[in-house]
């Protein structure tokens, strides 16, 4: 029977990993082609940049545990330190990762809202900081379990991992020997309520009203200037210049619509599919649970490179390289193919 439940968590590791491997991999290596474009161009090196850098560096990090936030929702034999370690360390860059990215979007929405006193910002006064507030509140956050918040000595947990039958009661062993490990037993219902509900998703509507008010400025702005075309031409039918511009405000609306569906829908269906599991108290498919947080965890920590791919100066420096090792191929090439010709 042993052999049966090792061999089931085994088959389910290779699952996660064999998921999250491959978009672990690409969200770093996408990361890393941006930060280097930024660094590699001293024209960016302005405190907008510094908090996007904050922000990939952050989504660097989720990257990095995206392969152990699934590992987090099944029940391991672990020791005390190691069990809080493999559920707080992830869930600290998670957080950190949420809280840059809502810092950039406030920085880029002062920006457009209200430009005149952007440059008086508080944030540009004092960035170290703005970058402290956007890591330690997460840190301290995270870390409330290794404080003393969590079940660990709550009611008997010898059950919740099936191969430990020999496990001996809490009251007995010392909390460095080998024992069920279980995000029940770190994570209290109360703080998982508090992190999704009063940091999590009033995080994601705060994104979604900033991005939303943007785009009401913009069509308001673009209102104006159809309008002084019209009185400068002074016709009634809309010209050809307006047309293409409103028909790039409605690529940019279908382009921000697609992206939040894309990056930010699958994630709020894990977060409230494992509220609903939790409150229910009911055991779910872990081949369900697999899929539904690699895909949401990894379709959120897409936001950054969506943003960051779109700006051409932040890959500039990616493609001259690219390009340059095209034409030395292609050099490289065209001679061996003269010498043969030659011989």
């Amino acid at each position: 029977m042993d052999d049966d439940n090792s061999n089931a968590v085994l088959s389910v590791e290779q699952l996660i990993y064999a998921i999250t491997v491959p978009l672990s991999t690409s969200i770093i290596l996408a990361n890393l082609v941006i930060i280097l474009g930024i660094v590699w161009n001293r024209q960016l090196h302005n405190t907008p940049n510094y908090f996007f850098l904050s922000l990939l560096v952050a989504d660097m990090c989720t990257g990095v545990a995206l392969p152990f936030i699934p590992l987090m929702g099944l029940n391991r034999e672990l020791s005390f330190s190691s069990c809080l370690l493999a559920h707080v360390f992830p869930n600290f860059l998670f957080l950190a990762f949420l809280f840059n990215l809502v810092m950039v979007h406030y920085e880029r929405y002062i920006c457009i809202v209200d430009p005149l006193h952007y440059n008086n910002l508080w944030m540009h006064r004092s960035l170290p900081l703005a970058l402290l507030m956007v890591w330690v509140p997460p840190l301290l956050y995270a870390c409330l379990p290794a404080f003393g918040w969590n079940n660990w000595t709550g009611p008997d947990w010898n059950s919740c991992c099936t191969s430990s039958q020999n496990v001996t009661l809490l009251s007995n062993t010392s909390t460095n020997e080998t024992m069920c490990c279980s995000y029940r037993r770190v994570f209290p219902n109360a703080f998982i309520y508090l992190e999704v509900y009063g940091l999590v998703l009033p995080a994601i509507l705060t994104i979604a009203g900033m991005t939303g008010h943007v785009l009401w400025i913009t069509r308001g702005q673009l209102r104006d200037i159809c309008r002084l075309h019209r009185s400068v031409d002074r016709g009634s039918q809309a010209s050809d210049r307006e047309q293409r511009l409103n028909l790039r405000y409605t690529r940019c609306v279908v382009a921000v619509s697609l992206t939040f569906l894309a990056c930010w829908v699958p994630y709020l269906i894990y977060m409230h599919a494992c509220i609903a599991f939790l409150i229910s108290d009911t055991k779910w498919s872990s081949t369900t649970h697999i899929v539904l947080s690699c895909t949401g965890i990894g379709s959120m920590a897409v936001v950054p490179l969506v943003l960051g791919l779109a700006n051409k100066q932040y890959t500039e420096p990616a493609f001259k390289l690219l390009q340059k090792l095209r034409d030395r191929w292609r050099r490289r090439r065209s001679t061996q193919e003269t010498e043969e010709v030659a011989v």
